[in-house]
C-alpha cells in the first residue's frame, strides 16, 4: 500500500470509529477519551452483551489471569477494548462459532475493586459495551477453613428435606413445572429456605457442616429435582431459591460454626445446558462429533480402574473419561484449555461467592485426571486451608489412595486433592456385620479394612460414610437391624476420617420398599412439609426406636464435637476375638475405647489381653447411657451392640 492509499484509508478508519464513539456517546455511555484518562466513573451499568462469565471477579488473587467467556451473535467479528488502571487485555480468542470469544485479562496485584465497561467495537456497526465489576475479598485466602477429621457432615437432597417457601414450587420458564409428592422422581419442592431454617435443628444433633447436594438449576423436563445434570454453572436454580438465599445458607452455617461444603460437577453437565445450541468449539465436549452429527452419545463403561491400569488400552482410557455418564449428561472435555479455565473460574467463583469451606467433587475418575490436578491445585494454591473431596466409588483401597495428595503414585501422577470417599471401608463395615463370626467373616473384615489405612498418604482426610443419596440406606442395607446400625455409625464416628451421614439416618429412614431405587432412597424428611403427620424436627408422631435412634446419634456426635481424642487422637486396635473387636483412640488425658460385640449371649472378656494399654484401675464412662465401669480384670458385654467408653467426665 502506497502513502497516500495508507493515508486515505487512515482517515476513513478514523471517521468511521469517530462516527461509532459518537453513537455511543448517544447511548449515554463513556465515550473513549474519558476511558483513555483512567477509570471512568461507571453510574449506570450496560449489559449489550448477551452473556459474560464469569458475571464478576475479584482483586488480590495470586492467580492475576481471568478468562472471560464472551457469548454474543457474532461477537467473533468485534474488538474488545478495556481501560482500567490495573486490567490488560493479554489476548483475544476466536472460537469455531462465530458467536464466542475469550478473552485474555491480566489484573495486576495493585488493582482497585471497581467497575468499568468493556468496549466491544466494530467497523462497521455500532459499539457494544458490558459493564464488568471487580469485587473486594470478603476474608484472606487462609481463613477458608476446611472440613477434617473433626468434622461430621450433614448431607442433604434439598427438593426432599423441607419446603420453607411453597411459592418457589413451580417457575413457569422451566421445563418441569409440577409437584408430586407421591412420584419419587418428580420434584417435591423442598429449598435452600428449608435448610436454612432448619440449621439450628442441625446443629443441636452435633453435625459440623452441610452438603447440599447441587443447587444449582438443572432445567430438564424430568427428574430434574436430583441437581447433577447443570444447565447454567452460574445460577441457583429458582425453585430452590436465589443466590441471596444460598449466601444466607452460608452466613447462617458461619453463625453457628459449622461449615459448608458445595456439591459440583466438573464431568458433565445437562443435556439442555445453554451452550447444547451452539457449542463453542467443535471439541467443547468429549464424542461431540457422534452427538452433532449423529444424534447419539457415546456412553463410558464405568472402567474407571483405566485411571491406574499400566496396561490399559488407549480406546479404554479414552472412554472411561471421554464417555458420557448417561445421554443426558453430555460429558465435558477438560482438555480443550477454554473448557479447563472455565470450570476452574468456576469453583473458585462459588468459593468466594458463597464463602465454602468446602467442595465435595462428582464422578471424580470419570474426568481428565490431568485436568483434575490442575483444578485442585488451582484452588488450594489459593486456599491453603481449603477441602475438598472427590468421589471415588470403588471399593479397592488402591484405587481411593491414588487420588489423595502425597500418594506416592508409581506414574508420578500428584492429584493435589486432600480427600477421598471411603467406599471401601464403607463396603467391608456392612459385609462384616452382616456375616457370622469365623475366621475370615464378621469383625474381622472391620479390622482389616482399617488394616488398610498403610495405602493412605492421611487417612484422617480420608472421607467416611454409612450410606449417601446413591446408595441403599444404611438401615436397609442391614436389614432393618438397630442394633447393627448403630454398630455400623458408631465404628465410623470413631475412626479416624472425616464422617459424612446422610439426612433421615437419624430416624431410620430406608427404601425397604424399593432397596436401591434412588427416588425412594431420597425420601421426604418428615416435617418438611406443612401438613405432614410426623414431624421429625419436632419430634412429633415419630415411634420408639426413631427417638431412641436420633438420641443416641446426637449424643455420639456432641461428644465427638469437643473430644481431641477422637478427633486428632492416635489409633489401636486389636484383632477381633470371641466376636468382639475393640479398637482405642487416645490423646493426652482422654481415652475412647469402643467395643464392638457380635455375640447373642452375655459374655465376659479377660482384660489381660489388651494390658499394653495401660489402663489397669481406669474408672470409664459410658457415653451413651452415663454407666462408670472400672478396667480391671474383666469386662462383662451383656448383649449384642456397640460399648463407647471414656476417661475424660
Amino acid at each position: 500500500m502506497n502513502y497516500r492509499n495508507f493515508r486515505t484509508a487512515f482517515f476513513l478508519k478514523a471517521f468511521v470509529i469517530t462516527i461509532a464513539l459518537c453513537l455511543v456517546s448517544c447511548k449515554e455511555k463513556p465515550n473513549t477519551a474519558a476511558m483513555s484518562e483512567g477509570a471512568e466513573k461507571i453510574t449506570t451499568e450496560i449489559r449489550d452483551i448477551e452473556r459474560v462469565e464469569p458475571p464478576n471477579w475479584w482483586v488480590g488473587f495470586k492467580n492475576t489471569e481471568l478468562q472471560l467467556l464472551v457469548k454474543h451473535p457474532d461477537i467473533s467479528e468485534r474488538t474488545p477494548r478495556i481501560s482500567y488502571p490495573g486490567v490488560h487485555i493479554k489476548a483475544i480468542h476466536k472460537a469455531d462459532s462465530p458467536n464466542y470469544l475469550f478473552i485474555d485479562l491480566e489484573i495486576e496485584k495493585t488493582t482497585e475493586p471497581g467497575k468499568f465497561n468493556i468496549l466491544f467495537e466494530h467497523q462497521d456497526h455500532e459499539a457494544l459495551m458490558y459493564t464488568y465489576t471487580l469485587k473486594n475479598r470478603l476474608k484472606p485466602a487462609e481463613d477458608y477453613i476446611g472440613f477434617d477429621s473433626s468434622d461430621v457432615i450433614y448431607l442433604i437432597t434439598p427438593d426432599r428435606f423441607a419446603n420453607a417457601n411453597p411459592e418457589n414450587d413451580i417457575v413457569e420458564t422451566l421445563q418441569e413445572r409440577r409437584i408430586d409428592r407421591t412420584d419419587d422422581y418428580a420434584r417435591h419442592g423442598g429449598d435452600i429456605e428449608g435448610i436454612t431454617d432448619h440449621l439450628d435443628y442441625i446443629n443441636d444433633l452435633g453435625f459440623t457442616a452441610v452438603w447440599p447436594c447441587p443447587l444449582l438449576i438443572n432445567d430438564m423436563p424430568e427428574a430434574s429435582y436430583h441437581g447433577y445434570a447443570i444447565t447454567d454453572y452460574y445460577r441457583v436454580d429458582p425453585r430452590f431459591g436465589t443466590l441471596e438465599s444460598y449466601k444466607a445458607l452460608s452466613e447462617g452455617l458461619h453463625q453457628r460454626g459449622m461449615k459448608h461444603v458445595m456439591d459440583q460437577v466438573v464431568n458433565h453437565c445437562g443435556i439442555e445446558h445453554w451452550w447444547m445450541s451452539d457449542l463453542p468449539f467443535k471439541d467443547w465436549l468429549n464424542y461431540q462429533h457422534y452427538f452433532e452429527n449423529e444424534a447419539r452419545a457415546i456412553i463410558t463403561e464405568h472402567h474407571r480402574t483405566t485411571n491406574q491400569d499400566l496396561y490399559a488400552s488407549e480406546v479404554d482410557k479414552a472412554l472411561e473419561t471421554g464417555g458420557w455418564f448417561v445421554p443426558v449428561m453430555p460429558d465435558l472435555n477438560q482438555r480443550n484449555p477454554f473448557m479447563a479455565s472455565y470450570l476452574i473460574q468456576n469453583s473458585i467463583w462459588w468459593i468466594e461467592t458463597i464463602q465454602l469451606n468446602g467442595i465435595r467433587q462428582d464422578t471424580y475418575p470419570y474426568s481428565d485426571k490431568s485436568f483434575l490436578s490442575d483444578w485442585a491445585g488451582a484452588i488450594m494454591d489459593e486456599y491453603p486451608n481449603f477441602s475438598i473431596v472427590g468421589e471415588e466409588w470403588s471399593t479397592n483401597p488402591l484405587l481411593i489412595g491414588y487420588w489423595q495428595e502425597g500418594a506416592n503414585n508409581k506414574d508420578g501422577y500428584d492429584s493435589n486433592l486432600k480427600s477421598t470417599m471411603d467406599f471401601a471401608m464403607q463396603e467391608e463395615i456392612v459385609k462384616g456385620l452382616l456375616e457370622p463370626e469365623t475366621w475370615g467373616t464378621g469383625l474381622i473384615r472391620l479390622y482389616n479394612g482399617l488394616a488398610n489405612d498403610f495405602a493412605y498418604p492421611n487417612p484422617s482426610d480420608i472421607l467416611i460414610f454409612p450410606d449417601n443419596h446413591d446408595m441403599s440406606r444404611i438401615f436397609t442395607q442391614l436389614g432393618g437391624d438397630i442394633v447393627k446400625t448403630k454398630m455400623a455409625l458408631s465404628y465410623m464416628l470413631v475412626l479416624p476420617r472425616v464422617v459424612q451421614v446422610y439426612y433421615g439416618t437419624e430416624i431410620l429412614m430406608n427404601d425397604f420398599e424399593k432397596p436401591g431405587d434412588h427416588g425412594l432412597i431420597r425420601t421426604d424428611y418428615p416435617g418438611g412439609w406443612e401438613g405432614d403427620p410426623v414431624n421429625a424436627f419436632t419430634g412429633g408422631g415419630l415411634t420408639d426406636d426413631q427417638k431412641d435412634m436420633k438420641g443416641f446419634l446426637k449424643t455420639l456426635l456432641n461428644y465427638r464435637k469437643h473430644s481431641k481424642a477422637i478427633q486428632q487422637g492416635k489409633t489401636l486396635h486389636f484383632a477381633p476375638k470371641d466376636g468382639v473387636y475393640l479398637l482405642v483412640r487416645r490423646a493426652e488425658d482422654e481415652i475412647v475405647i469402643h467395643v464392638l460385640n457380635s455375640n447373642t449371649e452375655p459374655m465376659a472378656i479377660d482384660l489381660e489381653r489388651y494390658d499394653e494399654l495401660g489402663l489397669t484401675g481406669t474408672v470409664f464412662k459410658d457415653i451413651i447411657n452415663g454407666d462408670e465401669i472400672l478396667w480391671k480384670d474383666r469386662l462383662t458385654l451383656s448383649k449384642p451392640g456397640s460399648l463407647i467408653l471414656t476417661s475424660k467426665f
